[in-house]
């Protein structure tokens, strides 16, 4: 790119940030031209008996016309008002009509309807409708009729080419923001989304840690107590806490790997496996009383299969309850885990007997603990009921409601 070019580039670029300036340099263009007009004389020999000569009024005029639209774009109607002044004065005067103070006119007129709203604009344009025909009918010659409907005509089309063009700019100024509107609201729901599943990755990660570590903990203790006298007993403990370890390293896995399935797919795909459920119920109770925890188990009405949503839900639920009675019951504690079907719910209950209630209480105070919030959300996010608190006659009681239907 030439040097040149460049620089005409930069120069309209600077008047396209700039368009008073820009205004400016067109006033002055058009006065250069109305002087140009006035040296050469283009008024025919036989028409100017008709009018006036032009004098140092009639430059001023010309001038103050030209140069008012400036400001057309900041104050449009008092520059179109200014401008009607100049025109009329000019009638009276019978000075010839110049480029630059009809072009100023045209554009007056233009500006009014760019540049405000309806009111206002129809107000303009039916001023410069009436102030320009009043001109016509000053002219000391007669307009034809052509003439006359052309004249008017162009005196509309600018106004309604203003005014298209103002609506257009409404139309396209709407449609960006509404865009913006969608990408804020965009963005609202992806952070939604992003906190809604971090909590859910949250809730797993401490159910499956939670529960397992809990019995990790309690069976290491057992092993430690009677290593000496019953090394067997303290095998098969030793054992056990290897496969739960096992289990919990699975889970984790699996639930990490979600995550990397966006950005590895291939390798978290191998990883993935079936989010337990109610039919996994028995296991898990199977790893609860390997701890020692008698753990006793009803199923009442008939059983019908939830939702997938229910089914991990409920399972969690009696998973992170147990952990807590595995953590806060006391070692002589017994549980009950009770699962009534109706047609419509499903209600699990989870008691103990131990002296949970007071535990949790002291440990935790006024703040719920993490599972017990998980807890909450879990039932909640399935449009379910819970109930959490101390059992009559000691211990502690959780009893949740989930519809059978997501």
């Amino acid at each position: 790119m030439s040097p040149r070019i460049h620089g005409l580039a930069a120069f309209r670029a600077w008047l396209q940030s700039r368009p008073q300036a820009a205004d400016a340099v067109l006033a002055v263009a058009l006065v250069l031209m109305g002087f140009l007009q006035l040296y050469i004389e283009d008024v025919p020999p036989e028409l100017k008996r008709y009018y006036g000569v032009s004098d140092a009024t009639h430059v001023a005029l010309i001038i103050a016309i030209t140069m008012s639209i400036t400001f057309r774009q900041r104050y449009p109607m008092t520059v179109l008002c200014f401008i009607v002044v100049g025109e009329i004065w000019i009638s009276v005067e019978h000075y010839p009509a110049t480029i630059p103070d009809v072009v100023a006119f045209l554009l007056a007129t233009y500006s009014v309807a760019a540049h405000r709203g309806l009111a206002h604009s129809a107000l303009g344009g039916l001023l410069a409708l009436v102030s320009f025909n009043t001109m016509l009918v000053m002219m000391p010659i007669e307009v034809g009729i052509i003439t006359f409907m052309m004249d008017n005509a162009l005196v509309m089309g600018v106004w309604v080419l203003g005014r298209n063009l103002r609506l257009r700019r409404a139309y396209f100024a709407e449609l960006e923001d509404r865009a913006a509107r969608l990408e804020r609201a965009r963005g609202t729901d992806a952070r939604a989304a992003r906190v809604e599943e971090r909590s859910r990755i949250a809730r797993e990660l401490h159910d499956v840690v939670a529960h397992h570590v809990s019995v990790m903990t309690v069976q290491a203790g057992a092993a430690r107590r009677i290593l000496d006298r019953n090394p067997g007993s303290a095998r098969e403990a030793m054992t056990t806490i290897e496969e739960v370890g096992r289990t919990a390293l699975s889970e984790m896995r699996r639930i990490v790997g979600v995550l990397r399935t966006d950005r590895d797919p291939e390798r978290a795909g191998g990883e993935l496996a079936p989010q337990p459920g109610l039919g996994d119920l028995g296991e898990l109770l199977d790893h609860v009383r390997e701890t020692g925890l008698s753990v006793q188990l009803w199923i009442e009405g008939e059983a019908r299969t939830p939702s997938p949503g229910v089914d991990v839900a409920a399972f969690r639920l009696i998973q992170e309850a147990l952990t807590n009675t595995l953590k806060h019951a006391g070692p002589q504690a017994r549980a009950w885990v009770r699962l009534y079907y109706t047609d419509d719910d499903l209600t699990v209950e989870i008691e103990d007997d131990g002296r949970g209630t007071a535990t949790i209480i002291a440990e935790n105070g006024d703040n719920p603990g993490h599972g017990l919030v998980g807890m909450y959300e879990r039932v909640a996010l399935y449009g379910g009921e819970l109930r959490i608190g101390p059992r009559v006659g000691g211990g502690f009681g959780v009893r949740a409601r989930f519809p059978l239907e997501a």
